[in-house]
């Protein structure tokens, strides 16, 4: 029997990268899955590909290959009634729900001073307030099975850390933080835990080639983002072990807390 054995579990942003290796690797671990993604460019300041239908239902086959039930739907973390009604659904199909994955994400680059307006508010909806919407239709549920849960929000090394160019990004993924502390603490008595994963860069393709060229302007600036180990960057499935983690009984202790898998960049 997997850690996870008759769970349910909600993530975001589920159709590849980290948001597909966090739904396989709960499925290994006995969950059924609620998968969502845009699945649609997000903003046009997205220089990467989009994740497409296609996409989304690999990870959906992925899961069914793990023998595990999935539910795959489009939907945008910006549209709280699109996320509630795939909660709804999900709910009825498999009859609960015990983990949320706050996953789905963008990221593009720019000096703080030159963002433009829509390119700060495209983020910080998706990052930031998306992460509070997808908590505001899930929590609900949790509360009234009365049976605890875990949230799990993926911030980044940039939640703990003032990175150069990332200034949208940066506020959003500190203020990521700041929500789950204070969810932690309201959520508590009711054994609903909440904690933020912090990842170094992960091998997802979620990045352009602007970030070299600042670098390149700004050469000082680089070692801010050297690592400590011998790596470059982490897999999806290093974040997804950790999700698996804090999805299971083995940290009914831990809430509140910023984990990081950070190839040790945060004591540089």
């Amino acid at each position: 029997m997997g850690r996870l054995a008759g769970k349910v579990a909600f993530i975001t942003g589920a159709a590849r990268g980290q948001g597909r290796a966090e739904a396989v690797r709960l499925a290994a671990e006995g969950a059924d899955i609620i998968a969502i993604d845009l699945v649609d460019n997000p903003s046009r300041y997205v220089k990467y590909p989009a994740a497409t239908q296609a996409d989304l239902d690999e990870t959906a086959k992925l899961v069914e290959q793990q023998g595990r039930r999935v539910l795959a739907r489009k939907a945008d973390v910006r549209k709280l009634d699109e996320l509630e009604a795939v909660v709804r659904e999900g709910v009825a199909q498999f009859g609960r729900l015990d983990v949320v994955v706050a996953n789905a994400g963008i990221v593009n680059y720019g000096r703080t001073w030159e963002l433009d307006e829509e390119q700060w508010q495209d983020l910080i909806d998706i990052n930031l307030t998306g992460v509070w919407k997808t908590v505001k239709a899930t929590v609900p549920v949790l509360l009234e099975q009365k049976q605890g849960g875990s949230v799990i929000i993926i911030s980044s090394v940039a939640g703990l850390k003032g990175l150069p160019f990332l200034a949208h990004y940066a506020a959003a993924k500190h203020g990521v933080v700041g929500l789950a502390k204070t969810l932690a603490n309201e959520l508590a008595e009711h054994d609903i835990r909440v904690n933020t994963i912090h990842p170094h860069g992960v091998r997802t393709g979620m990045t352009d080639d602007s970030m070299r060229d600042f670098l390149a302007q700004s050469p000082m600036l680089a070692p801010i983002y050297m690592p400590a180990l011998p790596y470059q960057m982490v897999e999806p499935e290093d974040i997804a072990n950790m999700v698996a983690f804090l999805a299971s009984d083995e940290s009914k202790y831990i809430t509140g807390a910023q984990l990081p898998v950070d190839l040790g960049a945060l004591n540089r």
